[in-house]
């Protein structure tokens, strides 16, 4: 099942996504059912046996604009830096990589965006608030926590997974580079597009048989599976579960295959007037202008 946050007339609450990529209104069905994404996750396995249950009689929401499907995270997004062996290398190339002496890391590089980034499919990417004009895009498998927990194994990390959605971390390289810690760079408002379904796990699989394609104005610039990350889904989960109590509806960015503006000379970076697509099959596309 692929789940979504929209907005109509009535207001914002949960939806699903049909085979046609058309919003059924589960409030409609059922108005028990949480009204908000988080609150969805946190019922666990009762709570979406009810949504499916809701999905099969809903009605189409007519005239439903899409949000991220989680509006506002409860915390940061955990996002993980050089996690696919060629994006690592174009990094280390790029001379915007100001901390790194390995090319590969040896651990996982996590760091965060704020929840003030998120934005949804649709809407502008502000790049008018990055100085230094040197926007980049980078599009990304995100995980959902489902289950929270604090030292969770990797053995047991799928356990843990609600479902995947799509992140564009967005990045002002020079302010990346210039400030060492990436999060001023990659937490500037509006720098976390997000959407535009949460592909609930059972649909995904376990493991996720997910791919994520990136076009920039129509140009095919990204293509990677999941299957090539560096440090897969239950590294990541056990590695930030270990220091930091995971949640239900924490999003972890598993990172962004080669291809992004910096790797090219000169970098390819975003300006006004640009798109960006990302799209994982089973998810769905997420789309947005450059403002």
């Amino acid at each position: 099942m692929r789940l979504v946050t929209f907005r109509d007339g009535k207001g914002t609450r949960i939806g699903a996504l049909d085979d046609a990529g058309k919003v059924l209104d589960l409030a409609a069905a059922d108005g028990t059912l949480p009204q908000g994404m988080l609150a969805l996750i946190a019922g666990g396995t009762a709570a979406l046996d009810a949504a499916r249950a809701a999905a099969a009689r809903a009605p189409v929401a007519e005239g439903a604009t899409l949000l991220a499907p989680i509006p506002r995270p409860a915390k940061n997004i955990f996002c993980v830096g050089k996690n696919y062996h060629e994006h690592a290398k174009e990094f280390a190339n790029s001379g915007f990589d100001a901390t790194a002496k390995e090319v590969v890391p040896e651990a996982p590089v996590v760091f965060s965006k704020p929840p003030t980034s998120v934005i949804g499919p649709g809407e502008p990417i502000p790049s008018f608030l990055d100085s230094s004009n040197s926007t980049d895009y980078e599009g990304e498998i995100a995980v959902v926590i489902g289950k929270g927990g604090r030292g969770i194994s990797e053995a047991d990390a799928y356990a843990h997974v609600f479902g995947y959605t799509i992140v564009n971390d967005v990045t002002a390289r020079t302010l990346q580079h210039k400030h060492r810690q990436w999060i001023l760079g990659k937490g500037i408002d509006g720098y976390c597009p997000m959407g535009p379904a949460i592909v609930t796990a059972d649909a995904a699989g376990v493991p996720p048989k997910l791919s994520i394609s990136t076009w920039v104005n129509g140009e095919l610039r990204q293509r990677a599976p999941v299957e090539d990350l560096i440090f897969g889904i239950p590294t990541l989960i056990a590695t930030i579960s270990a220091a930091i109590t995971l949640e239900p509806g924490d999003i972890i960015a598993t990172g962004t295959p080669a291809g992004v503006g910096i790797g090219f000379s000169p970098p390819k970076f975003l300006k006004a007037g640009d798109r960006v697509r990302i799209e994982v099959p089973g998810i769905g596309v997420l789309e947005n202008p450059v403002a």
